[in-house]
């Protein structure tokens, strides 16, 4: 049966999913909100699937401040990646600079207001990352980032990368840290049914020391590890 659930979920999320990256570069001219409605009806449709084909029950534990702030998601799979502009309001999110190279994803991405991270490209590479995501906090909107910098098999607790500290000093905004535990279901080639927790961790303050808001975020997204799935509290994450 997780055989069949994924071959029907593949071509369908996927293929979808390319007529869609067409549809968001036809709507650039339209203005943002034209393009923020096909990348909403994108995560929407990638929940539906899971849910639906998948046979997997998103909760979320906690709520996400509606304000800007440096949201700091544990990275498990593709899931989460793809879930947050439904889970989020108009989010920005940090992502590697090569996912930008994908033909039409990449320049929708750059309109809606993705910031490229260029990895081990120096401190001008920086400033210019800061400079994009401060544009994007004037906005009113979240800033997420995935603070180990790639995917982590669930139950590995690996340091956060180096470039977090430095994006957290020069924001200045204070880090609200979201646990996940998908890999274990969706970091799969079989996907599995199961549930899948977002756990919100309490808001930690701008400028606080290096040592500390890395050890009091890592604390807090690695907080799904043990194995458990729902606490007392979840809500479906479409509620």
């Amino acid at each position: 049966m997780h055989l069949i659930r994924s071959l029907v979920f593949y071509p369908l999320f996927y293929g979808f999913s390319a007529v869609l990256v067409v549809l968001s570069v036809l709507a650039i001219p339209f203005g943002q909100g034209a393009l923020k409605k096909v990348v909403a009806t994108w995560g929407d449709w990638h929940f539906w699937c899971v849910e639906n084909i998948l046979g997997m029950r998103i909760v979320q534990q906690g709520v996400i401040p509606d304000e800007p702030v440096l949201i700091a998601v544990k990275h498990e799979s593709f899931f989460e990646a793809i879930d947050m502009p439904r889970l989020f309001s108009f989010p920005t999110v940090f992502a590697k600079r090569e996912l930008f190279w994908i033909p039409g994803w990449g320049f929708s991405a750059r309109v809606y207001g993705l910031v490229p991270v260029a990895r081990d490209k120096g401190a001008r590479a920086l400033r210019e990352m800061i400079a994009t995501a401060k544009l994007r906090v004037a906005e009113g909107r979240p800033l997420v980032i995935f603070p180990e910098g790639t995917r982590v098999p669930h139950g590995k607790e690996p340091p956060l990368q180096s470039g977090f500290a430095g994006i957290y000093k020069l924001l200045g905004l204070p880090v609200v840290p979201v646990a996940v535990n998908s890999g274990p279901f969706y970091h799969r080639l079989i996907k599995r049914p199961g549930t899948i927790t977002y756990r919100v961790g309490e808001t930690i303050p701008a400028g606080l020391p290096r040592a500390e808001v890395e050890a009091r975020v890592h604390r807090a997204i690695n907080a799904l590890n043990n194995g458990e799935s729902v606490a007392a509290g979840g809500i479906p994450a479409s509620a």
